[in-house]
């Protein structure tokens, strides 16, 4: 036996036993590896943002002066004191309420019906979801026409018909109900698509077996579609409930001010905090402001896990 041969002969132990050791670090680090762009990715755009607006929310932050003394919860204080918050948390819910109990439940009717055998099924689909690629703008230009207090193409359909125009920029209720509409408009589609996509998971056996029952569309719909689609069901719900709560396209741009009304009567959180922000260079309360909205999801969010839990268990505990 050759020198050489020897030193391979020591060698390939201790090669096997660092392959080895670099197999079960690549078993136990590769998933991590795996997954890391997206925790980077959060913690740059999202997680930091976060904690840098609760540090600018505890001092007396201007545009101009930049950070200024610290004021710990000063600035909290300061917001719940004042009666345009409370307004705009009453007039975001209301919008969200108006805007979202109808969003998904239209979305349903729509993904219900593009789950059947349709002629030209892709061009529907896509049809479905041409007002969501719409900008914002766009989508208040159109609607800005149709609710017009004078020359607006609603008002002067009901003048037709002798009925007096309603005040849409004026009212609470009606312009409230304007913007639920330019809402339902962008994000129906949107929803109803995905919808579809939890609808085609489900397995056909089931329509089958119950049409064999001699189950109609409807109690298919009610017995199986619906129980099925719970998840997407709790993921469109929660979604559309996190964009509700932090609508600030439509209300901004529904008059040519952007301030939400010469009354607030749809001022939201989000244009409450741009005029904090922008308009009055006061960026601490701004963040003040950004953060009990963060509260205020995070909180409507464990609720609404929390009644979706309740009904699962309760169905488990039926069945």
């Amino acid at each position: 036996m050759t020198v050489s041969t020897l030193r391979m002969a020591v060698r390939s132990p201790r090669r096997i036993a660092l392959s080895q050791k670099l197999g079960r670090w690549d078993i136990r680090f590769s998933p991590y590896l795996y997954i890391s762009p997206f925790f980077i990715l959060f913690g740059i755009v999202g997680l930091f943002p976060l904690l840098y607006t609760g540090w600018v929310s505890l001092h007396a932050w201007d545009l101009i002066g930049g950070q200024g003394k610290f004021v710990g919860a000063d600035n909290f204080a300061w917001i719940l004191q004042q009666q345009k918050f409370w307004l705009a948390l009453r007039n975001t819910f209301s919008i969200f309420l108006l805007s979202a109990v109808p969003q998904i439940v239209i979305a349903l009717i729509i993904a219900a019906v593009l789950d059947q055998n349709l002629r030209g099924r892709t061009f529907w689909r896509m049809g479905v979801l041409l007002p969501y690629i719409v900008m914002p703008v766009a989508v208040a230009l159109i609607f800005g026409n149709m609710y017009g207090d004078k020359y607006g193409l609603i008002n002067t359909l009901l003048g037709h018909f002798g009925i007096p125009g309603i005040q849409w920029h004026s009212d609470p209720l009606a312009s409230q109900f304007a913007i639920a509409t330019m809402v339902n408009f962008r994000w129906t589609g949107y929803n109803a698509l995905i919808l579809l996509a939890g609808m085609q998971a489900i397995p056909r056996d089931y329509y089958e077996a119950a049409t064999i029952d001699g189950a109609g569309a409807i109690r298919r719909f009610f017995s199986i579609t619906i129980p099925q689609l719970r998840p997407t069901l709790i993921f469109v719900i929660i979604t559309a409930t996190i964009g509700g709560l932090q609508i600030f396209d439509e209300p901004k741009l529904f008059d040519q001010y952007g301030t939400g009304g010469a009354n607030s009567q749809w001022l939201t959180l989000t244009i409450y905090l741009y005029n904090l922000g922008w308009g009055q260079l006061n960026f601490g309360r701004a963040a003040a402001v950004a953060w009990l909205l963060f509260l205020v999801i995070v909180l409507i969010g464990l609720v609404n896990l929390g009644i979706t839990r309740r009904i699962a268990s309760n169905e488990g505990r039926n069945s």
